[in-house]
């Protein structure tokens, strides 16, 4: 046996319970291991009937003098009641819609019991209490002392997991194979892996509990750092294009920004300039408020490269975005002699000094596989399509921190002339959602940070309101008032993940209704479903002022820039993640008047509110990022399923000081010993941690 064996192989585990188990993602003995108590029942240490206290969790011990199955005759509910007698008196105890118990429980049995003691017209009882029988030399682990509870599924409860989880953990104990350094166990005084497992599991107290749980989420983060740290390493070793910084260079590229760069960006482009002249490929997200300038310095660090003969590919997760960047800097590329080139799944265009004009598809990638086009700008298609690059060396990528080795290499033309070295770009992400300082330790350790939290001068503050919908009429009104004194409005529709044609028939709804309402002004509708003409249309109508209100789906979270709009309603906010309502507070304030934000919810829950209350208040996304983090923790905020990470480590991505320690201890074995030799069995577990998370 070994954490790897198929729990199919465990006689005591039936078909029926290993197609449960997989539900919870259960397959392997290991999987069955790590799949750790959510929280625990402390029910103590048995105390006498004549002790027990109304309103107080106790445990008694005792023999059943009496049970039965009888209806209620008011509310028609089936209880199961019996009497329990131990030396000092006897106690009535009562169970819901339980009436299979008096199969297994019967007149005689001695049997433990735990739960709350009550007090009702017929006197005392004892509540819907977790009971056992108390069987010679048979352990009690249901009623007594430290109980673990559980993650469950139908037909798996945390009662069938204590008891399966008992007798497997006492059956392998001494097979469950250590594999941390000594020297960590005894720094971090960290219990053996064995003993911790099975403290996790049936621990004599809280915090033996804790402590062993502190060492299995410290083993998982020490495999994920030292994963982390291996890759940034082997990233050094790569080769790629050495750029030459030019004053002249620098000279040209500023007179062409119409304004002066803040500290924040002058840094940001500092450390990316000091990356673009090294040897080894830059690998740096660039975090940035929206509206603060991150394009002006990826067009900045582009222009760079492009003056010392190479190409820049620069990827968007939307086709409006990518249209946006394609705008934006070619307006600063302007009077430069450079192909720039944009293509999507609708759109393939060339431009540079002299002219703009759409080319087909095939021949945009013909003329960027020959070194034609200086600057290639696409969604994330790009690394699908058939793509190569003569001399790339720079890949820029828009919210999407990822973009691994491989990823980077299928953008390059490979020679297969054996004497010329094959480089890899260097890799620049940008983001509005800010990272946590907690998972940039964790998660993000291979990417070196850059952040602009200075806003360009003369942006104005966005009001940001959270209001019900019975406020929708003074909304509107004040929506009225703006556009009266000659700004515009958003008014955004929720995605529906059902139904695409669901989403665009409320939309339509909703674009009826207002335009039913503003009928002196001109409404127009946006969505993801509309044809890419049909979308710059409206778009290019609404930059220009000839419409007044847009009523659009999220399709607007991001590159949408109308420095005349100051209103953005946002219908069922509750629907969206605080890095999207953020995005799309943005596209409002962005010129010289006010912006206003209204998020309307009718959801009655703690936790919208909460969260909703975060964007409220929040003065910029980089303290939202760690609201965020703390109310909807590390899982929701990533996205569990995309790492492959357990719950219980997630869980505590948010310990700094446990992830400084855990760091500190990768980096001095790294040191040590850089490729393992010493370390079999650890090499052995990161290799198998390796296969299981996916960071790109």
């Amino acid at each position: 046996m070994n954490l790897d064996s198929p729990i199919e192989n465990f006689s005591n585990i039936g078909p029926q319970y290993l197609k449960r188990l997989k539900k919870l993602n259960i397959r392997t003995i290991g999987d069955l291991f790590f799949h750790l108590p959510s929280r625990y029942e402390n029910f103590g240490k048995p105390i006498k009937i004549k002790d027990a206290q109304i309103g107080n969790n106790i445990t008694i011990e005792g023999e059943i003098q009496k049970i039965e199955n009888i209806t209620t005759f008011k509310k028609r509910m089936l209880l199961t009641q019996a009497l329990i007698k131990d030396t000092t008196g006897v106690i009535r105890v009562v169970w819901f819609n339980q009436p299979y118990l008096i199969q297994n429980l019967k007149k005689g049995d001695k049997v433990s019991l735990a739960g709350k003691l009550n007090i009702s017209d017929a006197g005392p009882f004892l509540s819907n209490p977790s009971y056992e029988k108390i069987i010679k030399n048979k352990t009690l682990w249901h009623t007594q002392g430290i109980v673990p509870v559980y993650p469950e599924t139908k037909g798996v409860s945390s009662r069938w997991l204590r008891f399966i989880l008992w007798n497997l953990l006492r059956k392998y104990y001494f097979k469950i194979q250590e594999f941390l350094p000594e020297e960590i166990l005894v720094s971090q005084k960290l219990p053996p892996r064995n003993k911790a497992l099975f403290s996790c599991h049936f621990p004599k107290t809280l915090q033996e509990a804790k402590v062993a749980k502190k060492r299995l989420v410290f083993e998982e983060l020490f495999l994920l750092e030292l994963k982390i740290l291996i890759e940034k390493r082997n990233l050094k070793k790569e080769k790629a294009p050495k750029i030459k910084i030019k004053k002249s260079s620098m000279e040209k590229i500023s007179k062409s920004i119409p304004f002066k760069l803040t500290q924040d960006q002058k840094t940001a482009l500092k450390e990316i300039m000091m990356d673009l002249t090294k040897e080894s490929p830059m690998s740096r997200l660039l975090e940035g408020e929206v509206g603060s300038g991150k394009t002006v310095i990826a067009a900045i660090a582009s222009f760079l490269v492009i003056e010392n003969g190479y190409q820049v590919a620069i990827m968007a997760p939307t086709e409006i975005l990518a249209e946006q960047h394609f705008k934006e800097i070619s307006k600063l590329f302007n009077n430069f002699d450079f192909n720039i080139g944009l293509l999507t799944s609708s759109l393939s265009i060339k431009k540079n000094k002299a002219r703009q004009n759409k080319i087909k598809k095939q021949e945009l990638i013909n003329e960027t596989q020959e070194g034609k086009i200086n600057l290639l700008i696409g969604t994330h298609s790009l690394i699908q399509e058939k793509i190569t690059f003569k001399n790339l060396a720079l890949v820029i990528i828009d919210e999407q921190h990822r973009f691994g080795v491989k990823q980077r290499a299928s953008l390059c033309q490979k020679s297969n002339n054996a004497s010329k070295q094959i480089t890899i770009p260097h890799f620049l992400s940008m983001t509005a959602t800010p990272i946590p300082r907690s998972l940039a330790l964790s998660f993000y350790g291979d990417l070196d940070i850059s952040q602009i939290r200075q806003l360009p001068r003369g942006r104005k503050k966005i009001t940001t309101k959270i209001i019900g919908p019975i406020y929708e009429n003074e909304t509107l009104n004040f929506i009225e008032k703006e556009i009266k004194s000659g700004r515009q409005a958003f008014i955004v529709c929720p995605i529906i993940e059902e139904s695409k044609k669901l989403e665009v028939s409320a939309l339509k709804s909703e674009y009826e209704k207002i335009k039913n309402k503003f009928k002196n002004f001109s409404v127009g509708m946006l969505h993801g479903k509309m044809k890419p003409k049909e979308k710059e249309k409206i778009m290019k109508d609404f930059k220009e002022g000839k419409i007044d209100i847009l009523v659009s789906t999220p399709v607007i979270e991001v590159g949408i820039d109308v420095p005349n709009a100051t209103v953005m309603v946002i219908k069922g906010a509750e629907r969206f993640g605080l890095a999207q309502l953020y995005q799309l507070r943005g596209r409002v304030g962005r010129g010289k008047f006010e912006g206003y934000c209204f998020l309307m919810t009718d959801s009655p829950s703690k936790i919208t509110w909460r969260r909703l209350k975060a964007i409220e208040k929040a003065k910029n996304s980089f303290e939202l990022a760690e609201k965020d983090l703390k109310i909807r923790g590390p899982g929701d905020f990533l996205g569990e399923r995309q790492w492959g990470l357990p719950d219980f480590l997630m869980a505590s991505l948010d310990d700094i000081s446990l992830l400084e320690e855990v760091k500190k201890e990768a980096q001095k074995i790294l040191e040590k010993d850089p490729e393992l030799k010493n370390y079999s069995e650890l090499k052995e577990n990161l290799k198998k941690f390796s296969q299981k998370i996916h960071l790109e």
